[in-house]
């Protein structure tokens, strides 16, 4: 039979709200919301009924009747709630990113390990359509031997809001939305990386980052670039795969895409100019009739409950952890990779 998970939230603002809306969605023999607390009485005034409310962690570890907390509190104090939570030998998801640094996630990973609990990340990003699609077309090869990866998230409404626009707070878009992107495309390409050069800029915020570009390449000779601008007025998100059997193309969330072949190569012709309308060239000129050939992306039914899901098993030890420490602490050191290429403006030899 299997065991729930009572929970509890530390942290009862924007994403300990979305938290508990997920919760709602699981019967109560598989995740029970027990307990929210925050140190702020105006945030549990809408607590859900019937879910008990504490001013501290202290005191729900004290009180409420939970053998898991979610630690959704902002960025810095991260590790304090874990190692609480963790001392009181409840199980821990801590929401992104987990740490502000890898020494201090470290400590995080040790806590838990040393009272013998469970400890994951909600990473629940693995589980967007438009990803999902894409690991699908490359776990595949659906498009032959893939040499470029690309993944873009541009916006127009470019100011940071609440927290965000204090460094010392984790704020900023590397923080916010990089750590899933990283984590997205490691999760993807199963290689090391050799190199790694990154570009970060405060575009129009002065004091964190709103754009950054970085460019990676692996082991395997896969190049994945991602490319984030909260400024950039195009706004989409937006995939690209090369292989040399045709591209995979996604823009939006929900995976609106198509797989494109061409229905045979030119032939080679050496020292014969084809004019067109573009000059002499027949790689860029219009496509024949009939050249370019259209296939639908593969179909996926994610959502990111299922990240939870699969947390309920690993808690009744049926799996392990699918957000394991180890791969979260490797997007933290890609992260200080990134800033240190974007100070130096050179790239850095990583994992080679």
């Amino acid at each position: 039979m299997m065991e729930t998970v009572k929970l509890g939230i530390v942290g009862f603002g924007f994403m300990g709200h979305c938290d508990a809306d997920m919760m709602s969605t699981f019967d109560d023999s598989e995740i029970k919301l027990v307990a929210v607390a925050d140190t702020n009485p105006e945030q549990l005034k809408d607590a859900p009924e019937g879910v008990e409310t504490y001013n501290s962690i202290e005191e729900m570890l004290e009180k409420a009747d939970i053998n898991t907390v979610m630690v959704s509190t902002p960025n810095p104090s991260h590790p304090e709630m874990v190692k609480k939570a963790a001392a009181a030998k409840k199980n821990v998801i801590c929401e992104k990113p987990a740490a502000m640094s890898v020494a201090l996630f470290d400590e995080m990973v040790a806590a838990c390990k040393d009272n013998g609990v469970l400890f994951t990340v909600h990473q629940q990003r693995r589980w967007d359509k438009d990803y999902r699609i894409m690991k699908e077309v490359y776990d595949k090869n659906m498009v032959g031997d893939m040499y470029v990866i690309k993944s873009q998230l541009y916006g127009f409404n470019g100011n940071m809001h609440d927290w965000h626009v204090y460094p010392e707070m984790g704020g900023g878009m590397l923080y916010d939305w990089g750590v899933h992107l990283i984590d997205q495309m490691l999760d993807m390409i199963k290689s090391e990386i050799v190199s790694l050069y990154a570009d970060v800029r405060n575009v129009i915020n002065e004091n964190v980052d709103d754009y950054f570009n970085i460019i990676m390449k692996f082991k395997n000779g896969v190049t994945a670039e991602i490319e984030l601008g909260t400024y950039y007025l195009t706004p989409k998100r937006a995939w690209f795969i090369g292989g040399n059997k045709g591209s995979a193309i996604i823009d939006g969330f929900n995976g609106e895409g198509k797989i494109v072949r061409t229905a045979h190569l030119l032939e080679n012709v050496p020292g014969k100019i084809t004019m067109t309308a573009a000059g002499p060239t027949r790689s860029f000129g219009p496509a024949a009739p009939g050249l370019l050939q259209e296939e639908a992306l593969p179909e996926v039914d994610v959502n990111h409950r299922n990240y939870f899901e699969h947390f309920v098993k690993a808690f009744n030890k049926e799996e392990e952890v699918i957000i394991k420490p180890e791969q979260v602490r490797r997007v933290l050191c890609v992260m200080d990779a990134v800033r240190e290429s974007a100070k130096t403006g050179k790239a850095i030899a990583f994992e080679a």
